[in-house]
């Protein structure tokens, strides 16, 4: 492993030129950046792969949703679709990607959209007849030709960004520089009982700037919920699964799985690639695993991403009468965090005087362009 991290040094290193080239292009004018009439904040992270940034958006969601009509824009990761696309009933994960559908079926009164060029989505979502008055923007923190009026970068307590590497030695998308562009730093995944002096030595890992404000969350397990309508409720806390088989295909499943072992006697882990779309095969895999499972009590659990994709196509089919759910969680702030953190939101938000459909500002040297 450490032979092959060496052979791709040398890649590493043209990436992140690369990188800072870019950003250097946005700081100096070069490229230009667009922003809009109405409050746009976007949710992000410097490393590929799961850092927290879909239960972020979702608390966003929580916090505003009485008060503001809210619509996420994605590029929805991995859909088999282009252009701009609004979730409705008959949407797929293959149609909008898997967190845009999660955010439909979780919250029925928002509007949500997918679009691989952020600006043209922004646009289409403001020439609707009836607008969104803020607008999340889900994974863009390196999508810089829309400059938000917030942005909230997210990193792992279990590796934050200023313990990582370059892709593709690491998983950086771009040098941790690019974190001063962030008026808040997150730090995700935290322990629920959290030392100050924990807190005080990643506060001086990550030294925030002046301009930036530093939270600290952790993950709440909420329980299992069917992924399929016909299966009876399962409640952990009533009742102690033999086995439980852990079917993920998501970046970082290390807080999932610690959690699911404390709950049951054995678990059996199946992990897949993060994003995976589950094929027949995988499916009757999967099956065949758990028949040959000798437990009393047996259950399938997966995400809730993964959720979405295990409802479509041939999964419902070849998964039937198994009892498969999936372990529905949140982000939850320390208590002083969070009421630090919804201040500082909602205080940007009531700031806010622009009226949606004012005209933007900025213009773009490549309106062409699809980031």
């Amino acid at each position: 492993m450490e032979l092959i991290r060496i052979l791709l040094f040398p890649l590493a290193v043209l990436y992140g030129l690369v990188a800072r080239i870019r950003n250097a292009f946005f700081n100096w004018g070069i490229f230009r950046q667009v922003s809009f009439s109405l409050p746009v904040i976007s949710v992000g992270n410097l490393c590929a792969g799961g850092s927290g940034k879909t239960p972020m958006v979702e608390y966003l969601i929580r916090l505003l949703n009485q008060h503001y009509r809210i619509a996420t824009l994605s590029r929805g990761y991995k859909r088999k679709t282009n252009g701009f696309l609004m979730a409705d009933e008959t949407s797929t994960s293959s149609q909008i990607g898997d967190e845009p559908l999660q955010y439909f079926r979780k919250f029925k009164n928002i509007m949500v959209a997918v679009d691989e060029n952020r600006r043209r989505g922004i646009r289409s979502l403001l020439n609707m007849g009836n607008p969104p008055g803020v607008i999340l923007l889900d994974d863009a923190f390196q999508h810089r030709r829309v400059k938000p009026g917030l942005s909230i970068l997210v990193t792992d307590y279990f590796k934050t960004y200023v313990h990582d590497q370059m892709l593709p030695v690491g998983r950086l998308r771009e040098p941790i520089a690019g974190a001063s562009r962030a008026q808040i730093i997150i730090v995700t995944k935290s322990p629920r009982i959290f030392s100050p002096i924990l807190r005080r030595q990643i506060t001086e890992e990550l030294k925030p700037a002046p301009h930036q404000q530093l939270f600290f969350s952790y993950v709440k397990y909420l329980g299992l919920e069917p992924v399929y309508a016909e299966l009876p409720p399962f409640s952990l806390k009533e009742q102690r699964p033999s086995t439980i088989m852990m079917v993920t295909g998501i970046a970082n499943p290390s807080p999932m799985e610690e959690y699911l072992r404390s709950v049951c006697n054995e678990l059996v882990m199946i992990p897949f690639p993060d994003h995976h779309r589950f094929e027949p095969h995988d499916l009757a895999m999967i099956r065949q695993r758990f028949d040959e499972l000798h437990s009393r009590l047996k259950i399938i659990v997966t995400t809730e991403k993964d959720a979405m994709r295990l409802r479509d196509g041939q999964s419902e089919t070849i998964l039937k009468n198994l009892p498969v759910y999936y372990l529905s969680m949140q982000h939850e702030f320390h208590e002083e965090d969070k009421r630090k953190f919804d201040a500082f939101i909602l205080d940007y938000l009531s700031g806010y005087q622009k009226e949606p459909g004012a005209p933007e500002t900025g213009s773009d040297e490549n309106p062409g362009n699809t980031e």
